[in-house]
């Protein structure tokens, strides 16, 4: 292998961590702690470390769950509860966290998405529960079966509005975003909004804008959620729920990286610069040059996200956890974005030595 490679990595066979010579990636280096702020005090009770879940009320029989990880939620109505999501890390402790609260039964179950790691333990609730979801959900769960993910027995379109007990969920679709089907769970009474994988509170969230596959409407729903007048955020993920303070820094953040991205581009993808990125390492190794163009633009748009001071004077690494570790990939993804989905500000002309133009 070639013996200037940027950043060797020492091989080894660990239960830890299973690492290569020379290419893959390298275990995880000296980062900076993440902000104590982001580790709530049930996270290291006694309690929470034995069993594996804390639940809490938010408001007037609204209950958010938690793994310190996945979140999911329920209401606890007149006539029965109603439950949000299964996520596996969970799983029957979500049935724990709701006998804590009431002996009621659980009566209707909500997808947010179809994704098995919010819906993969979803089987627990038993085959009595009407289950709500959009009908791409459905579609998708018929396509690709999984007994642990029942199919819903109840679908919409754009909009549905679920009362059980005197309890009022507003169900909307406002198109894809982390992925098809990912509904907005508005309960207008307690103000608690339900919107999974779209920011992850007090963090930079999942890799690669947590593996969203619209990374324009992934954007969208971001502005989507300010258009509720909420108080708190059911997020899918990490150690808290959200409120307006959390996802607005979580909506600031994500606008630096598109910033950094779209300046990476401006940089990098121009025809005239690309192409000596390209043939650099040789006319015999375009994936080599390929390699160094998107990882230019990448740790470029890194570096304006991780030195540029955010709107209270702190850098993003002391105000969000896992800023370090996850804004380069979000990077990648957001440039690859602005590549694939938003509008080209040219094209290439014909002819010898044509203006320049991004590829």
């Amino acid at each position: 292998m070639c013996d200037n490679h940027q950043k060797p990595i020492v091989a080894s066979d660990t239960p830890a961590f299973f690492g290569i010579d020379h290419y893959g990636f390298p275990e995880a280096g000296e980062h900076p702690a993440d902000p104590p702020s982001y580790y709530p005090p049930y996270f290291l009770s006694e309690r929470f470390q034995r069993l594996g879940y804390h639940v809490e009320e938010l408001r007037n029989g609204f209950y958010w769950v938690t793994s310190g990880g996945y979140d999911a939620a329920f209401v606890v109505t007149a006539d029965g509860v109603i439950a949000i999501d299964a996520p596996p890390t969970l799983g029957e402790n979500m049935l724990e966290a709701i006998r804590d609260v009431t002996d009621k039964p659980v009566t209707h179950v909500i997808y947010s998405h179809w994704h098995s790691d919010h819906i993969g333990a979803a089987e627990v609730y038993g085959s009595d529960v009407e289950i709500i979801g959009h009908e791409i959900t459905k579609e998708l769960l018929e396509r690709f079966p999984d007994p642990k993910r029942p199919v819903p027995t109840l679908t919409f379109d754009k909009a549905y509005t679920l009362i059980v007990g005197g309890v009022t969920l507003e169900l909307s679709y406002k198109g894809e975003n982390h992925c098809p089907g990912n509904i907005f769970i508005w309960a207008p009474a307690q103000k608690v909004l339900t919107v999974i994988d779209i920011i992850s509170p007090g963090s930079a969230t999942f890799m690669h804008c947590d593996a969203s596959q619209n990374i324009s409407g992934w954007y969208e729903a971001q502005a989507q959620l300010m258009e509720y007048d909420f108080d708190f955020l059911v997020a899918g993920h990490h150690m808290s729920y959200g409120t307006p303070d959390t996802v607005k820094a979580s909506i600031e953040y994500f606008a630096d990286v598109l910033e950094g991205a779209q300046a990476a581009i401006d940089r990098f993808s121009r025809s005239d610069v690309l192409i000596d990125i390209l043939i650099e390492p040789g006319l015999d190794k375009f994936w080599v040059g390929t390699e160094n163009w998107i990882n230019s633009m990448t740790n470029f748009a890194t570096k304006h996200v991780l030195e540029k001071r955010s709107s209270n004077g702190q850098l993003w690494s002391e105000r969000l956890a896992g800023v370090t570790t996850q804004t380069k990939y979000h990077a990648y993804t957001v440039l690859e974005s602005i590549r694939l989905e938003r509008n080209r500000p040219n094209y290439r002309l014909k002819g010898e030595n044509p203006p320049p133009f991004y590829a």
